[in-house]
């Protein structure tokens, strides 16, 4: 593939464009950070006083850790059941084909296409139907019905781009199922499932329309802090904005750098 190389100008350019994208993302999320930091009940700016006691309020308030607690554990177990289904339905359309293989594929995108607020209410009509009371588990299974297809369509990108004659291979050699899985088929396919596990994690953790139809009398911290903006607002909007936003960007470097050590251990293996 031939690439373009582009003129002291133009790199000029480019960099002023790409400095004003980041500018226009990220400068509601720095307002965000300094009203955490106001020692004033409203934001007002320039901030007159600088103040860290709404994160010590945060780490110390009963009803943030049970927050917390309630979108971490959706958010995992989300994570583990989309991987897992993910990476089998992955398999099953991007390696074999079978007969309504086709329709499979449209069938379990479709409810990407979906409105998020739509397809909650779908669901919270539907457990209604069926008697199910709302609860976080219930919301487990919406988060589900929209973050899986996206799990699938992730790890299914590294699928396609895997050479089956490895394993074949590997079977000539003497290699059983379960090793060719272990030692062939899991390394290759490592960084997609990796990336489907990240994907699922980050939008069931930020996920406002599903969790506010399907969650009942529980609640995730994107639902508190509508309820809070709505009425009753405090500092610890912010707050808890800003710690849900530099603990995303933590988990993203720190998959990132973990990315890059497994390739390098590997480029050291392949050397030596």
């Amino acid at each position: 593939m031939s690439t373009l190389t582009a003129s002291p100008m133009m790199k000029r350019l480019l960099a002023v464009w790409a400095g004003a994208i980041l500018v226009f993302l990220y400068l509601p999320i720095a307002a965000v950070a300094l009203a955490s930091f106001s020692r004033q009940r409203y934001f007002r700016f320039p901030v007159p006083r600088f103040d860290t006691r709404w994160y010590e309020d945060a780490f110390t308030s009963l009803s943030v850790r049970d927050l917390l607690w309630t979108s971490l554990t959706v958010a995992t177990i989300v994570t583990v059941i989309s991987v897992v289904l993910a990476f089998l339905g992955a398999l099953a359309f991007a390696r074999y084909d079978w007969k309504g293989r086709s329709l499979y594929q449209k069938l379990l995108l479709l409810p990407i296409f979906f409105p998020q607020a739509v397809l909650g209410l779908a669901l919270l009509l539907w457990y209604s139907a069926l008697g199910i009371p709302t609860s976080w588990m219930t919301a487990v299974f919406a988060h589900l019905v929209w973050i899986l297809p996206i799990a699938t369509l992730v790890i299914s990108i590294q699928v396609y781009g895997f050479n089956p004659a490895w394993e074949e291979a590997a079977y000539d050699l003497g290699a059983s199922r379960w090793q060719v899985f272990r030692e062939i088929t899991l390394p290759i396919l490592w960084p997609g499932i990796f990336s489907g596990a990240l994907f699922s994690f980050l939008l069931s953790w930020g996920n406002f329309p599903l969790s506010l139809f399907t969650t009942g009398a529980d609640s995730t911290i994107p639902e508190w802090l509508y309820a809070k903006m709505v009425s009753g607002y405090t500092p610890l909007v912010p707050t808890l904005g800003t710690l849900t936003t530099v603990g995303a960007a933590l988990l993203l470097l720190g998959a990132y750098a973990t990315i890059m050590l497994v390739r390098r251990a590997r480029r050291v293996e392949a050397d030596s």
